[in-house]
């Protein structure tokens, strides 16, 4: 069955949704980037054939297509696969539901990125989830794999997002979520389900930091180790203009330091495979133990330690605690000993180490770690062309932590109106490096050639921060209001006893005056008068 208005390369095959768009919905495509197109590159098989299930984003689409030999897409949406099949003529496009694709031959590499619950469709009641893993377990061949991404109900981010983006009550929600029990809670029961499919698991990666933006793969292999604090502490920064309702580094460090990486992850990512014939071998592949997106660069988590790709040289991880996670807790506490400390120790290994490690003049609080004798960067951006001051560079590294300081909302011992800026001049001061406006102006200039300049509003405070702040505020008005209590009572008792003194000093003029009014006094008066005009003739003749 066709239609006129479709490219020649879309098929409907039932269930389609003529007026809807995947694309333009309220959950919208989950943006994946180069942790997953690394893995997707290492899967897909050469000359091999390849079904896309579900939207994906632009990006990992194009990537598919150059790559692999054969590729066709299932969607639901017709003006998506309408829009698909005209940026690609060559590819395969079937619009409807999962249920009632037939195809000719299974595929040798199956990928469904976004899950397995926008292959339903309006037109017919939802299958359960079971029964469509079911059915896209029956479209991979013998030998073959299958990418499968599963959102987690619990994961970290429902903790954090106050609007997360599959929130109940969107337009795409025709078919509410959560009555599913066949829906995986956890790992197990996706590995359960994956196995009753007819499929072994290979690879099991949770995601990092969210569902919509993933910027990481962590294996479960990986996740049973205790990682480091330089490593997870990148896990936790997510993109985009949200409202929070707690802070996310908090929270994912609390996560990773109780073991439930994997138990609390946005969203978990298998890989699976269906066992080859007796007469084949199935092709190996040899699957990362995690994935991690900084910025531009991509890093492959190894057992040594981690390597920038591609071709990059293994390099261990440092051991310690991120130097922002130190100076956040030292003002949280109000221990200025601390900060003064830390940020002298900083200072002095910028004058020292700085001159021979170009990394140092690009590290940031965020991405250096002390172990309480040194300190090392942890996947620096690119360093400057030329070597700033060492008090420059000093000055851009507390110009960023004063901005996320302020901009999150921590609380620190300083006054509370001082501005990011003002701040800065007073660490530096704590420092022993004491910087003017100059200098700060010239870190600004440091900062925004590194190409990750800070913006004052980058960040908003989360709602649990804003309460927070709330109550300490209001704590501080209880203490003031009280404080002007007992001066308003100081004040009225001392405005009473001034009350009596000046009635006392009145009846006493007044004895006075009434005194001077008497006999005796007006006599004593004239005879003392005659004795001091004979002192004063004595003094003037003896003198």
């Amino acid at each position: 069955m066709r239609m006129n208005e479709a490219p020649d390369n879309v098929r409907l095959i039932g269930g389609e949704m003529l007026l809807w768009s995947d694309l333009s919905s309220v959950g919208g495509v989950t943006d994946w980037r180069g942790a997953a197109l690394e893995l997707l590159r290492r899967l897909l098989p050469e000359g091999g054939r390849v079904l896309l299930v579900g939207p994906h984003a632009q990006g990992l689409v194009d990537e598919v297509v150059a790559r692999a030999g054969t590729v066709a897409v299932l969607l639901r949406s017709y003006p998506d696969a309408c829009a698909l099949g005209e940026r690609h003529p060559g590819l395969e496009v079937f619009c409807g539901r999962l249920e009632v694709l037939d195809a000719d031959e299974p595929y040798d590499l199956v990928l469904a990125l976004d899950g397995l619950l926008r292959t339903h469709s309006a037109e017919a009641p939802a299958a359960a989830w079971n029964e469509s893993l079911e059915a896209l377990a029956d479209l991979v061949a013998p030998g073959g794999r299958m990418v499968l991404g599963v959102h987690n109900d619990l994961g970290v981010d429902r903790f954090i997002e106050a609007r997360p983006a599959g929130r109940e009550c969107a337009d795409d929600q025709w078919a509410p979520h959560g009555f599913d029990p066949g829906y995986p809670g956890g790992p197990a029961a996706l590995d359960l389900g994956l196995e009753s499919a007819g499929l072994s698991v290979q690879r099991c990666y949770s995601a990092y930091p969210d569902r919509q933006s993933p910027r990481s793969l962590l294996s479960r292999e990986a996740l049973g180790f205790e990682l480091p604090e330089a490593l997870t502490f990148a896990l936790s920064a997510g993109e985009g203009d949200r409202m929070l309702v707690a802070d996310p580094l908090r929270l994912s460090r609390q996560v990773f330091r109780h073991g439930l990486g994997e138990a609390l992850a946005p969203l978990w990512l298998a890989v699976a495979s269906r066992p080859p014939r007796a007469a084949d071998t199935a092709l190996a592949v040899a699957l990362p133990l995690g994935l991690i997106e900084e910025g531009q660069a991509l890093y492959e988590l190894t057992a040594g330690g981690t390597r920038r790709l591609p071709g990059g040289e293994e390099r261990p991880i440092p051991a310690g605690r991120v130097v922002e996670e130190i100076l956040v807790e030292a003002c949280a506490r109000e221990d200025v000993r601390t900060v003064r400390e830390l940020l002298s120790a900083l200072a002095a290994w910028l004058e020292s180490d700085g001159r021979t490690d170009p990394a140092a003049w690009s590290a940031a609080t965020d991405s250096l770690v002390y172990d309480g004798r040194r300190f090392a960067a942890v996947n620096p951006p690119a360093s400057p062309a030329t070597s700033p001051d060492p008090r420059v560079a000093l000055c851009r590294i507390l110009w960023r932590f004063a901005v996320r300081l302020v901009a999150a909302g921590h609380h620190h011992p300083w006054p509370w109106p001082l501005e990011a800026d003002e701040l800065t001049l007073t660490l530096c001061g704590m420092a022993e490096r004491p910087c003017d406006p100059g200098d700060l102006d010239r870190a600004r200039k440091l900062d925004a050639e590194l190409g990750r300049p800070a913006e004052v509003a980058e960040h908003a405070p989360t709602y649990r921060d804003l309460l927070g702040a709330r109550d300490r505020l209001a704590d501080q008005l209880t203490a003031a209001l009280a404080r002007i209590a007992r001066l308003e009572t100081k004040l009225s008792y001392r405005e009473r006893e001034l009350v009596r003194a000046k009635a006392k000093l009145r009846r006493t003029q007044r004895k006075a005056t009434a005194y001077r009014r008497t006999l005796g006094y007006r006599l004593s008066r004239r005879l003392a008068r005659p004795r001091r005009v004979a002192r004063r003739v004595i003094r003037l003749l003896s003198g």
